[in-house]
């Protein structure tokens, strides 16, 4: 894909536009082209493949997702980033599209018209775990996004992966894999952002995969809320409240003296195969 030759660093766009990232829109810019060029290799090849990008900020990110050849839509709230953004759309023609507004109010497949997109996204912080569980959720499967390529706080991103019986495993964990292929793709230093946050970061990757039969995801939903919910508690306590739970869990032959961080996410999709019924 061609490229514009003289793209002003990032920087100069940031100090020329007086741009400075908002704590309380959760912002932490990235400046390193090189890093964000990996972040946007992440996914694969996206020459001509629709990306829906969620906080753009000043459009660093963006400018490497438009080198990568992807066919960008850019959700952001922040009217102050619209001008270093215009600059983007102007420089790749017919590649960005930029629409002002909150992600969590807006309906992303309508926004990419149905199509099959990839989401790409250094996600703000305040937002990021209630648009991913958003994305996992939805009883449709496969979903229309091909495949999430976030960044978080590490914490965050090791919950995401985490395997049973971990001190990170839990409600998370459970909803990013019973139906999907989740993985920690970089590891991501604070000194990368301006202003360097408190926590390191680490993008995830993530992919729909086959959807056990026979389970509802809003069932799911709402055994592992009960479940994890408490704890430390063991599942006949954590559970009592979610109509025949103990009884799946007889069926079942699992021990209800188990704390919910044992189970495994087939467990937890048998439980809630049960219950659907």
């Amino acid at each position: 894909m061609s490229e514009p030759l003289l793209l002003p660093p990032l920087r100069e766009v940031i100090a020329r536009h007086g741009l400075s990232a908002s704590k309380a829109l959760g912002q932490n810019f990235l400046f390193d082209e090189q890093l964000l060029g990996r972040i946007a290799a992440i996914p694969g090849d996206l020459s001509g493949r629709p990306v829906l990008e969620i906080g753009p900020g000043p459009g660093g990110l963006t400018r490497a997702l438009l080198r990568a050849g992807a066919l960008v839509t850019a959700i952001e709230m922040d009217r102050r980033c619209l001008p270093a953004l215009a600059e983007l759309e102007t420089a790749f023609p017919g590649r960005l599209r930029v629409i002002e507004g909150d992600a969590l109010k807006l309906g992303h497949d309508a926004l990419m018209h149905g199509e099959p997109y990839a989401v790409v996204a250094n996600l703000p912080y305040n937002v990021g775990t209630e648009l991913f569980t958003r994305w996992l959720s939805g009883e449709d499967w496969p979903p229309r996004w091909t495949s999430l390529t976030l960044m978080f706080q590490e914490e965050v991103a090791r919950r995401i992966v985490a395997a049973p019986d971990t001190g990170a495993y839990g409600r998370l964990s459970v909803l990013a894999q019973w139906r999907s292929r989740a993985r920690l793709a970089m590891k991501v230093h604070r000194s990368a952002f301006a202003p360097p946050p408190k926590v390191m970061s680490a993008v995830i990757h993530v992919e729909p995969a086959p959807m056990p039969e026979g389970v509802s995801a809003v069932m799911l939903s709402r055994l592992t809320e009960a479940a994890f919910g408490q704890r430390r508690k063991m599942l006949r306590q954590s559970v009592k409240g979610l109509p025949g739970a103990i009884e799946a869990l007889e069926k079942l032959g699992i021990d209800s003296q188990r704390r919910a961080e044992t189970l495994s996410v087939e467990e937890f999709a048998a439980i809630a195969r049960v219950l659907t019924g």
